[in-house]
């Protein structure tokens, strides 16, 4: 793989971290800026927030610019609300930062999908992409716990500090290695925008929505699963976190590979272990071994739908694919929202957390059923091309 992709992770590790870390410096942030807890944890959902909403507004302003400008461009400012977060006086100031911060995740990972596609053969864009996304797995592996003890050794902005080092080093990284020759130059918001005609585009889009939305319904509930339902301590679950992690970086390698192979099929094949696994699950969750297993086997499964969720938008927008590839991480953002709500919306009604990982199994049939659907969509198109 290209040098260029290792600017590209690193910028896609220091884009997870901050995103992941506060969730655990909740408490201390709440402490130092006297809000509450939940009132500390809309920090979180500003974010989500601000990526779904600001994504395609950043790949409006960047339509126009080259990939790597575009590119340098958000990292600037993810700099700059990283920096506002370290510096923050009050609460709304350091909501402001996040929802800044968080304008570059979309747009920075939608372009920066078809920035790594675009530095590799045909035949390894899903790799490409995968491993720029494994930047965002060791985020959630090495940089979110040590975000965390930094923060709680040295108080929560020293955590934000760090977060910002890591991005002047990706800015760097950027600069020098992603190349402009690689750069297909500016197509122009209207031919973006044309392209979302497609409705094989908002398909893929759908299957981005419901292909990760059914391991949120999960994932959201994670601890109180872990704890209530296998009985592990705190700190148990943060080693079972851990494990989760290791399985997300595996993973999206082994997703990246497939998707190269054969895109459909290997998503396909990936969403049905997807519901069995969560099926599975329902049941060792019961069990602490047994729980810990299916954890690290979901995580692989998990985030081995990535690449090839984000393969499958930049493959049918080839055209000018840089908005709906922003347009798809947002996707997975309005995925995980809608898991989470849905799994909320489950124990409200009084079922109990092993309940959860059937309808996240469900969700996954039903991503099954969608991708199928649009893989016969693909059918004619093919025999249209043999034809001629």
């Amino acid at each position: 793989m290209p040098i260029p992709l290792l600017a590209l992770a690193i910028s896609a590790f220091a884009i997870g971290t901050t995103e992941f870390v506060i969730m655990g410096l909740l408490p201390e942030v709440a402490r130092d800026l006297a809000v509450s807890i939940p009132s500390a944890g809309l920090l979180v959902s500003g974010y989500a927030l601000g990526v779904a909403v600001g994504a395609p507004l950043l790949a409006v302003v960047t339509s126009k610019m080259p990939r790597k400008l575009a590119l340098q461009l958000l990292m600037g400012v993810f700099i700059v609300g990283n920096t506002l977060c370290a510096v923050a006086s009050d609460y709304s100031v350091l909501m402001i930062a996040r929802v800044v911060t968080s304008f570059a995740h979309g747009s920075f990972f939608g372009i920066g999908a078809v920035v790594a596609a675009s530095l590799v053969p045909a035949e390894k864009r899903a790799s490409a992409i995968a491993l720029m996304f494994t930047g965002l797995t060791l985020a959630n592996v090495l940089g979110v716990p040590f975000g965390t003890f930094v923060g709680q050794e040295f108080g929560w902005r020293a955590a934000f500090w760090i977060v910002s080092a890591f991005g002047v080093l990706s800015l760097a990284g950027v600069s020098l290695l992603v190349p402009n020759r690689h750069d297909s130059g500016p197509v122009g918001l209207g031919h973006e925008v044309r392209v979302l005609k497609d409705p094989q585009v908002w398909t893929a889009l759908a299957m981005t929505v419901l292909g990760f939305g059914g391991v949120f319904v999960v994932f959201t509930y994670i601890a109180p699963i872990l704890e209530q339902v296998s009985g592990f301590s705190p700190r148990g679950v943060t080693l079972i976190l851990v494990l989760f992690g290791v399985g997300l970086t595996i993973g999206n390698t082994v997703g990246g590979k497939l998707a190269d192979r054969a895109l459909m099929p290997s998503l396909m094949g990936i969403l049905v272990a997807l519901a069995v696994v969560m099926a599975i699950f329902a049941r060792t969750s019961h069990s602490q071994v047994a729980a810990a297993i299916t954890i690290f086997v979901w995580g692989i499964a998990a985030f081995a739908t990535v690449p090839p969720l984000q393969m499958r938008v930049v493959e049918k927008a080839a055209a000018a694919p840089n908005l709906a590839s922003t347009l798809n991480i947002g996707a997975f953002n309005v995925g995980n929202a809608g898991g989470a709500w849905l799994g909320g919306l489950v124990i409200n009604h009084g079922h109990s957390l092993d309940t959860l990982p059937w309808v996240a199994a469900a969700v996954s049939v039903v991503a099954l059923l969608l991708t199928w659907f649009a893989a016969r969509m693909d059918a004619p198109a093919r025999t249209v091309a043999q034809s001629a």
